[in-house]
């Protein structure tokens, strides 16, 4: 059945990507982290705005909420229960459905703690939007939680059918896959996809979304159990990284914030 939605980025400070997914008339908007972009990107589309998804507290993914709530004060606006960002109006919580109704669109809220204690996604018709959880060939910062939390969101995220497309909301595929072609440096798959994204920017053009069935098949992040890492991890530890998955995801992502 064909999707009666599309979804667009843009693109906004260095590297943000905020996801507009709309029909001809109603649109709605994820992380807006700036309220400019989204309110000239409406007036070229000619749509209305309905609602906003949240999926994180940091000023780069909810700045723009509380002017655009100005522009439209009927804004449905979805954000994490255990985070207070104004101009929320419907806090979510894991499990929550929400439908867009204009856009035929209903989504399972995810917690996916690890960038941020209150971190969510949101999933459904084939659509992933992850915020700064997952990345294109990488993941999120932990600056809040623990590797452990980032570990199970992850492994939650992975768990989802190959082909969901994976909005996240950076453009950071090509400095992951150099960092991801350290890590892996014989994986056929990550070479054959830095070319591909190297090429699609030196065109202008963005790289995402990624498949949850290549992040699954690349993202070290992903992987981080396969032995096919082990000689890396054991150069950049300086000692043998042994088979723990835990211990390896946090060698690999302290790695990572390095580079």
């Amino acid at each position: 059945m064909p999707k009666s939605f599309s979804i667009v980025p843009i693109s906004v400070f260095a590297d943000n990507y905020l996801w507009l997914i709309h029909n001809d008339r109603k649109a709605w908007v994820v992380d807006p982290g700036d309220a400019a972009p989204v309110l000239a990107t409406l007036g070229r589309g000619h749509w209305e705005l309905e609602g906003i998804l949240l999926t994180h507290h940091h000023a780069d993914h909810c700045g723009g909420v509380v002017e655009l709530r100005t522009h439209f004060p009927d804004l449905t606006v979805y954000g994490p229960a255990e985070e207070s960002i104004p101009g929320t109006t419907h806090p979510v919580r894991a499990g929550d459905e929400i439908t867009l109704t204009s856009l035929d669109l209903t989504l399972t809220v995810l917690e996916v703690p690890g960038h941020t204690l209150g971190h969510v996604a949101y999933v459904g018709q084939g659509c992933l939007f992850c915020g700064d959880t997952l990345f294109a060939a990488g993941c999120g910062r932990i600056f809040e939680g623990t590797p452990a939390q980032m570990l199970h969101s992850l492994e939650r995220l992975a768990a989802l059918p190959d082909e969901t497309a994976v909005y996240c909301a950076h453009e950071y595929t090509v400095s992951n896959l150099d960092f991801a072609l350290r890590a892996d440096p014989h994986n056929p798959e990550l070479q054959d996809w830095a070319k591909e994204a190297r090429a699609q920017r030196k065109r202008g053009e963005p790289t995402l979304p990624s498949q949850i069935g290549r992040e699954r098949r690349a993202n070290p992040f992903l992987r981080s159990t396969d032995p096919a890492l082990t000689p890396a991890l054991d150069h950049y530890l300086g000692s043998p990284v042994g088979n723990d998955p835990l211990t390896r995801f946090t060698v690999l992502r302290t790695w990572k914030n390095q580079c």
